[in-house]
C-alpha cells in the first residue's frame, strides 16, 4: 500500500483534498495542515467505475471520489478512474448511480498523458525501449491488463485548463497527446484511444514497471511535440496571445474578400492566386486545419467568375501551411482591399502571436541535431549485421554515407543518449563501432538465449562477453543507461565490473 500511496502522492500532487471531510482516519494535526496547504489551490474530483461492465449502454455507472485518503481507501474494489481532475461531478438519476461530468470542457487538470496498448504481442522490456528509442524516453509506470498494457507519463507540475481563448491550452495538451501515441505505433498503441478519459486503477499486482523520478514538465512535452510535428510535416504549434482576442477568420475585413467574385489580376497586379494564398495563410495563422481551409477556398474559388483548378488551390494552401511562412502581410491584405473591395476597411491582426515555424530542411543552413541523430539510428538500423550489434565504419564513409559533416557527427555522438560508440584500431586505421541501446539489448538477449541452453552457469559466461564489448566503448550518456537497461533486465549481475558507465556522464 505504501507504493501505492506514493504512486498517488507524484500522480495527483494537486487538486483533490488529501483526507476525507467526513470520517478520516487521520490525525487532527495532519488534517489540519494539509486543510492550510489546499485552501491555496481549487480543489476537483476525480471518477471512479467498479467494474469495466459499468460503462455499458452509454451510461457509466460509478460515483465521485474528492479525496486521496478515499481513493486508496477503495482502490481494491475500484477498476477504472479518471486520472485527471476534473471541475466537478454530479449524477444523472435520483438513485446517484450513474455519473456525469467526465467531458474535456469540464477538466480542470491534466496530471498525466496515457498511451493503451492494447495487445500483449510486446513484452515490458520490448514497451520499455520502444519509449527510450521513439518517444519522448521513459513512462513513470506501466499497468498490465487481462488485454494489454497501460503507460502513464505523468507530468511534474499539472497543466491547468481555462476556458479562455477557446481552450487553447487543451488544445496543446491534445496534440501532445496524439504524438505520443503515435510515436509508439510499432509496440500497437491505440491512437484512437480518448486522450484524457477513463484508465486502469492502480493496484498492487497491476504495475508491470514504475520509476516515480520519470517524470517530464509540460516545458519538456512542447518542445518534444514541436519536433514531432517538424518530423511529421504537419503545422506546428499556433498559440495566440492574450491581446487577439478575436479569430482573424471572424474579422470584417477577412469576410469582404470572401466576398470579392470579380478577381482575375493583370500584368503587374495583385490577383486570384494572390487572394486565395493571402486568405490561406490567415487560416493558417488563426491555427486552422488544412481541411477547413481546402473547404473554405474550394467554395470560394467556385464563386469567382474565372476559377482556379483545384489543383491549383491545393498547391496555393500546401504552400501556405509549409512553415515557410508567419502569416499574411498587413500591407498585402490592404492592397487586395483597395483593389477587389468597394470603400475603406480598417485591418486589424491583433496582437503578435508566438509561431514555431521551421524551414524545409534543405533550407536550413544547418540541421539539427536530433534529425542528425535520427538519420544515424536509421542508418544503423538498416546496415547492422545479423551476427554482431555494431557497424564498422571509417569517420569518412559514415560522413558520406548520412552526408553529414565531420565535426556535427563528433557533436551528435558525443550529445546521443541512444548511440554506443566502440573503436578499433589506431589512427588512419581506425574504425568506429555503431550500435543503439535497443540493438545491443537485442543482441545481449539472444545471446543469453543462446548461452542458456549450452552452459549451466551461463549468466557468469554472458557477464564475461558482455564486459568485454563494454569494455571497449566509449564512455557517455548511452553507455550509462545500457547499462543500466541490462541490470534492470537481468543480462548484467556483477554490476560492480561496469561501474565507470554508471559516472560517465
Amino acid at each position: 500500500m505504501h507504493m501505492l500511496q506514493q504512486l498517488f502522492d507524484v500522480l495527483l500532487p494537486k487538486g483533490l483534498l488529501t483526507y476525507k471531510k467526513v470520517g478520516s482516519n487521520a490525525s487532527l494535526p495532519n488534517r489540519l495542515a494539509a486543510e492550510k496547504n489546499e485552501r491555496e489551490n481549487r480543489q476537483g474530483v476525480l471518477f471512479v467505475v467498479r467494474d469495466k461492465a459499468h460503462f455499458a449502454n452509454g451510461h457509466v455507472k460509478g460515483y465521485i471520489i474528492t479525496s486521496k485518503e478515499s481513493l486508496l481507501a477503495n482502490v481494491d474494489a475500484l477498476t477504472h478512474f479518471t486520472p485527471n481532475v476534473y471541475r466537478y461531478g454530479t449524477y444523472s438519476d435520483e438513485k446517484r448511480l450513474f455519473i456525469k461530468g467526465f467531458s474535456e470542457d469540464n477538466l480542470q487538470q491534466i496530471n498525466t498523458f496515457v498511451v493503451d496498448i492494447d495487445t500483449k504481442r510486446h513484452t515490458v522490456n520490448e514497451l520499455l525501449l520502444a519509449c527510450m528509442d521513439d518517444s519522448i524516453g521513459l513512462p513513470t509506470f506501466i499497468l498490465e491488463s487481462e488485454r494489454g498494457y497501460q503507460l502513464y507519463f505523468v507530468l511534474s507540475s499539472p497543466l491547468f485548463i481555462s476556458n479562455k481563448n477557446n481552450f487553447r491550452g487543451l488544445k496543446v495538451a491534445k496534440r501532445i497527446s496524439d504524438n505520443l501515441k503515435r510515436s509508439l505505433k510499432s509496440v500497437d498503441a491505440d491512437i484512437y484511444c480518448n486522450d484524457f478519459g477513463f484508465f486502469r486503477m492502480p493496484k498492487q499486482d497491476n504495475i508491470a514497471y514504475v520509476d516515480l523520478n520519470n517524470t517530464y514538465s509540460m516545458h519538456e512535452f512542447i518542445n518534444w511535440s514541436m519536433r514531432r510535428d517538424d518530423d511529421l510535416a504537419r503545422p506546428l504549434f499556433v498559440v495566440p496571445s492574450k491581446s487577439q482576442a478575436t479569430s482573424l477568420t471572424q474579422s470584417e475585413w477577412f469576410h469582404q474578400l470572401l466576398s470579392a467574385t470579380d478577381v482575375k489580376g493583370e500584368k503587374g497586379q495583385m490577383g486570384r492566386n494572390n487572394l486565395l494564398f493571402t486568405l490561406a495563410l490567415v487560416c493558417f495563422q488563426d491555427g486552422k486545419d488544412k481541411s477547413f481551409t481546402f473547404d473554405l477556398l474550394d467554395q470560394y474559388n467556385s464563386t469567382l467568375r474565372c476559377p482556379l483548378s483545384i489543383k491549383e488551390v491545393n498547391t496555393i494552401i500546401n504552400s501556405a501551411y509549409s512553415g515557410k511562412y508567419k502569416g499574411a502581410k498587413k500591407e498585402y491584405i490592404e492592397q487586395l482591399l483597395a483593389l477587389y473591395v468597394q470603400g475603406e476597411v480598417p485591418v486589424h491582426l491583433g496582437g503578435k502571436c508566438w509561431y514555431k515555424h521551421k524551414k524545409a530542411r534543405e533550407d536550413r543552413e544547418r540541421s539539427h541535431c536530433h534529425e542528425w541523430e535520427q538519420d544515424l539510428i536509421h542508418y544503423i538500423t538498416a546496415e547492422k549485421s545479423v551476427s554482431e550489434p555494431f557497424i564498422w565504419r571509417t569517420q569518412k564513409e559514415l560522413c558520406k554515407a548520412i552526408g553529414i559533416p565531420a565535426s556535427t557527427l563528433n557533436k551528435v555522438l558525443k550529445a546521443s543518449k541512444t548511440i554506443i560508440k566502440t573503436t578499433s584500431g589506431k589512427g588512419r586505421n581506425s574504425v568506429t563501432g555503431l550500435t543503439t541501446i535497443n540493438l545491443f539489448v537485442q543482441y545481449a538477449t539472444e545471446l543469453a538465449l543462446i548461452l542458456s541452453a549450452k552452459k549451466s552457469d551461463y549468466r557468469k559466461w554472458l557477464n564475461d562477453l558482455l564486459f568485454e564489448q563494454l569494455e571497449e566503448m566509449v564512455a557517455s550518456n548511452a553507455t550509462e543507461r545500457l547499462v543500466m537497461y541490462l541490470s534492470e533486465l537481468g543480462l548484467i549481475v556483477d554490476i560492480s565490473r561496469f561501474e565507470r558507465f554508471a559516472n560517465s556522464s
